[in-house]
């Protein structure tokens, strides 16, 4: 029995894929973070900074946080702050889903909408200028050791256990890059053979949750020398693989799992044999107001 509605993060399903590889001797597994109670992956990095942020005593319930977000992670912040009592407000561009800001809403967070033509780096910026100026507090999960620690701590050894350690690729799409920075981390130190393989846009594509940053905004928290190999993915591709997930799978999820399970894909045409584990970052209900399932 869970005694918190936090002991429900973690230890997602992890199901194997039934039609989208033809190779016998390649199995791939989905790792469905859409069953944390946030609905997404991001409920682990929200959980571990904040908790670690509070026993180190660097803020408490008189501390005003601000943090920029593309969503999920917003909706994970706003859900654990309001547990622990705490006041934050979220910044978000204002092209984000009607359902991620109301959702924020719901769990008692402030959401400031900036302008869509500065995207999530103007949404960073108005944080940062709150920070300097107005006496906020970031948890900054670009930059927040907490946040690719939350991964280390569990999503790591939860893929090394339900695959009996018989994974030799783990595919992710990178934003924040925390869940490839702790998973890689850890499943390296199982084995240096697993292949760790990141995911991102093509310069033409706008995926949410995927991300090819600019210099001068790449997360500070990513290490290169991490990740195996990058597979680019369209926003086509993504769409259309997040429509055969619910179609062909049952798996309901946004486009950046559409990104990932993509990615995986190509990587399956390059091999003969393995045992390949995707990331579904989330649940497809967050985008019903878009247009990703007309």
């Amino acid at each position: 029995m869970s005694h918190s509605i936090l002991d429900l993060i973690g230890n997602t399903p992890l199901i194997k894929a039934s039609s989208l590889i033809n190779n016998p001797n390649i199995t791939l597994y989905l790792k469905l973070e859409g069953h944390n109670p946030g609905g997404s992956v991001k409920d682990r990095a929200a959980y571990n900074m904040i908790k670690s942020a509070l026993d180190r005593g660097d803020i408490d319930k008189n501390t005003k946080l601000i943090e920029a977000t593309s969503g999920n992670t917003g909706i994970a912040l706003a859900m654990i702050a309001g547990i622990f009592k705490l006041d934050i407000e979220l910044v978000m561009p204002e092209n984000s889903t009607k359902e991620r800001v109301q959702t924020m809403r719901a769990y008692g967070a402030k959401v400031t909408l900036t302008t869509k033509d500065v995207g999530i780096e103007g949404a960073r910026d108005y944080a940062e200028a709150k920070v300097n100026n107005d006496g906020y507090v970031m948890l900054n999960q670009f930059a927040n050791e907490d946040n690719w620690l939350a991964h280390y701590k569990t999503t790591g050894p939860e893929i090394w256990r339900d695959t009996n350690g018989t994974i030799t690729h783990f595919v992710s799409s990178m934003g924040t890059t925390g869940t490839i920075m702790g998973t890689s981390t850890y499943l390296k130190e199982k084995s240096k053979e697993i292949q760790i393989v990141g995911v991102q846009p093509t310069d033409d594509s706008s995926i949410p949750g995927i991300r090819k940053w600019p210099k001068e905004y790449l997360p500070k928290i990513f290490n290169p020398s991490k990740v195996d190999q990058v597979i680019e993915v369209s926003q086509d591709e993504a769409t259309n693989m997040t429509k055969r997930l619910a179609k062909e799978e049952g798996v309901f999820a946004g486009m950046s799992s559409g990104g990932s399970v993509t990615a995986a894909l190509k990587l399956a045409e390059t091999l003969d044999s393995g045992v390949l584990v995707a990331i579904i970052c989330d649940r497809g209900d967050r985008y019903l107001s878009s247009d990703l399932f007309e």
